[in-house]
């Protein structure tokens, strides 16, 4: 194990965000500590306002802090994310932290297996033969590998949903975020995303997911709450697929660094 591997994966460390306004000064977060483990299913739950965005935002370094710190503990180094430059950010985001949304964020005119391929040519990775391959098997880990050509308005929102999740992977990277990634599906479609992210839990990655539905909670293997931009005291979270008879199956990735 390197020195790395046995620090959580990431610390918040008394992290404050405010933002100005005619008002005055809005406190959106008021010194978070939180630590992350390796191959956790994390759900950040609150409502709408509460500053779970504005803490994700944090986890991804796209938005800055006011003070504090959050560290990155992954792929053998500790990296303090607001101490970076803008572009030193986005590379080491790209390689490291796959982001998906509720409103999936595919580029319409490309097709999904090129959408899939867009963060290794971001990050610098991208090769001819081995990204096409390796997006072309990431799509058939979610069971999309027949509509691989085709533009993303030709298939259905769960549907692109999942073309999110393959592209969040097509770095490997060891952290996955997710901003109420089922708040737009029907049940059925939202249960098979979270089958597909608990597959991913297994093999050995981090998911942090944000949502507003307390429904959610067993779905995680630990939850917190927070409320006017404070995380309430952790209470004990149901074990990961509690109360739910259904098996974890069907394909999984390479695991987590």
């Amino acid at each position: 194990m390197t020195e790395t591997q046995s620090l959580p994966l990431i610390e918040f460390r008394d992290v404050v965000k405010n933002y100005k306004s005619e008002a005055g000064i809005f406190p959106a977060l008021k010194g978070i500590n939180l630590q992350v483990e390796r191959s956790e299913f994390l759900g950040i739950i609150g409502k709408s306002g509460a500053g779970k965005s504005t803490l994700l935002n944090m986890f991804t370094g796209v938005d800055e802090l006011t003070s504090g710190e959050v560290i990155v503990h992954a792929n053998g180094e500790s990296i303090s994310l607001h101490t970076l430059s803008e572009n030193d950010l986005a590379l080491w985001r790209g390689r490291t932290m796959g982001v998906i949304y509720q409103s999936f964020q595919l580029l319409p005119m490309l097709t999904l297996v090129q959408n899939v391929m867009m963060p290794m040519d971001m990050s610098g990775l991208y090769h001819p033969r081995k990204s096409r391959e390796k997006a072309l098997e990431l799509l058939d880990m979610v069971e999309l590998i027949e509509h691989a050509h085709k533009l993303p308005a030709y298939i259905s929102g769960g549907q692109q949903q999942r073309v999110a999740i393959a592209r969040a992977l097509a770095n490997d990277p060891p952290v996955i975020v997710a901003d109420e990634p089922t708040g737009s599906l029907d049940s059925v479609t939202a249960d098979h995303i979270f089958q597909l992210f608990e597959r991913l839990v297994q093999s050995g990655r981090t998911i942090v997911m944000v949502t507003h539905d307390k429904g959610l909670v067993p779905r995680f293997s630990r939850h917190i709450e927070i409320v006017d931009g404070e995380l309430l005291p952790p209470s004990n979270s149901p074990l990961m697929g509690e109360n739910h008879s259904f098996p974890l199956r069907g394909k999984v990735g390479k695991g987590a660094k």
